[in-house]
């Protein structure tokens, strides 16, 4: 038994001298791996591949300016050509993507706001929301702030009341604002109240023409109301997709009646309310230039709008620039793009990047926002007849879990640097090497690439008389800032 004892007592001694060595040994090779010091760059550099390797992360690559440059591939900037100010980069925070994110634990919920809102080194930094006027079709259901039962009106907007939103989107609001108090919120209406409507229904339908001062005064209304909250509307769009009246809820509003109720209800009602709240118009794809230009023909409808909003699921992008030279005074939004779910991270992520963040800036845009912010695994909520498969920037699959899509980080590579009161200045854009730049107030430099040959593509950046050479993956997206 002693011996037995003794034998165990070795064996287990020989287990400690093992695991004691091991240990040394696993101390000793931390020690001789240290972490990597940050090379020294002038250039800033966050990249995403489309494999997933890389998701918007900053580069630890020396990146120096020198006085010369073998590559056949230049991106040259000149600051001192310049096009339009930027408003900010976001997303659509619909009524169901506010209902999810609040029902996130609290722990979560803030640090998920904080991720996106925050301006800091560690956060994405969104600096614009669009949001529902009533419900959009990512709502659980179709409603307005003035519903009726069937047979009865409320033309003096008695009934009106935003209360809906007070148990979600407006505490979602409020914590957004408190985070990035500058943001920036259009809202845009799916449908009018079913009682000011041709049909008296949700979908479809069009505004009474003796109804047309009521729905100007239900804006008015509106905006007091939210301001009541601390929420500002910077701008509202009178209709979203005004020719697509086969959604839950929708509305048709021709550009005829859209001009006559601007220049004769919805701006003179703001300008006689003291209301600043920017009148931006269409809110519909680009294939469609004649709608916008036919209301901004109009001297009296014009002088109440601001600008010009558009989609594009029908269309190019270059068709926005169609909008701007027909009249240059006023401003281009992009105000909506879904991804459709699934989804493909690679073939979106090119496609967004390249038509939206380039595009569309490329083409006058102040924004770019992603439809939507957030859905759930199953693309919900959403209306009976509402989008089915839209796949959110998150999707939130519990009270503790979300993922990021690919949306999430087409907006992140402009959001974080291209910051409000930035403006678009010159770049070569050349072949298979796509890109956009932009001066940011501090005076920082922004230049957004995209790769979408089929090949690593090398190629220098020219800034004044020096350059700095850089590469990308096939399909990769990097953001450099200097």
């Amino acid at each position: 038994m002693q011996i037995l004892k003794s034998v165990h007592f070795k064996i287990i001694s020989l287990f400690v001298v093992i695991f004691v060595l091991a240990g040394c040994k696993i101390v000793s090779t931390l020690v001789l791996v240290p972490k990597a010091e940050p090379l020294k760059s002038d250039v800033v550099f966050y990249l995403t591949l489309p494999d997933q390797s890389t998701l918007f992360q900053k580069q630890n690559v020396s990146l120096l300016f020198s006085e010369n440059s073998n590559s056949p591939s230049i991106i040259e900037i000149d600051e001192n050509k310049t096009f339009q100010q930027i408003d900010g980069f976001g997303y659509t925070l619909t009524g169901g993507s506010a209902s999810l994110i609040n029902n996130l634990s609290s722990p979560h919920k803030e640090n998920l706001l904080k991720e996106l809102f925050l301006r800091d080194s560690t956060h994405i930094g969104v600096s614009y929301l669009r949001i529902s006027l009533g419900a959009s079709d990512l709502s659980n259901s179709p409603y307005t702030y003035d519903d009726m039962p069937d047979g009865k009106t409320d033309v003096s907007l008695n009934n009106f009341n935003i209360e809906r939103e007070r148990t979600d989107l407006i505490p979602i609001l409020k914590q957004i604002i408190l985070l990035y108090p500058e943001i920036k919120i259009m809202a845009s209406p799916w449908t009018a109240p079913t009682w000011m409507k041709t049909n008296n229904s949700f979908v479809g339908g069009q505004l009474k023409p003796e109804c047309y001062s009521v729905y100007a005064n239900y804006f008015v209304k509106y905006i007091r109301a939210m301001e009541a909250e601390g929420i500002v509307i910077d701008a509202i769009t009178p209709q979203n997709e005004p020719l697509h009246d086969g959604n839950n809820p929708s509305m048709y509003m021709p550009a005829l009646e859209q001009a006559s109720f601007i220049k004769n209800h919805l701006g003179p009602a703001f300008e006689s309310a003291g209301i600043k709240t920017k009148i931006i118009i269409y809110d519909h794809n680009a294939d469609k230039t004649e709608y916008p230009i036919a209301i901004l023909n109009d001297s009296k409808a014009r002088k109440y709008i601001d600008g010009s909003a558009f989609h594009l699921y029908g269309g190019n992008i270059e068709q926005l620039s169609t909008v701007h030279n027909a009249h240059p005074d006023k401003a281009i939004y992009f105000t909506e793009q879904w991804v459709g779910g699934p989804g493909n991270f690679a073939g979106d992520l090119q496609w967004h990047v390249n038509n939206l963040i380039i595009g569309a800036a490329r083409n006058w845009s102040r924004t770019v926002l992603e439809w939507n912010l957030a859905a759930d695994a199953s693309y919900r909520p959403h209306t009976n007849g509402g989008c089915t498969n839209c796949l959110g920037a998150l999707t939130i699959s519990s009270s503790t879990e979300f993922t990021r899509n690919v949306a999430y980080y087409i907006i992140a590579h402009a959001s974080k640097f291209v910051r409000p009161g930035s403006i678009r200045i010159e770049s070569t854009n050349m072949g298979k090497l796509q890109n956009v730049a932009f001066k940011t107030p501090e005076g920082k430099k922004v230049l957004i690439v995209l790769n979408s040959s089929d090949a690593t593509q090398s190629f220098a950046i020219k800034f004044g008389s020096k350059y700095v050479a850089s590469s990308l993956n096939a399909g990769a997206v990097g953001t450099y800032v200097w």
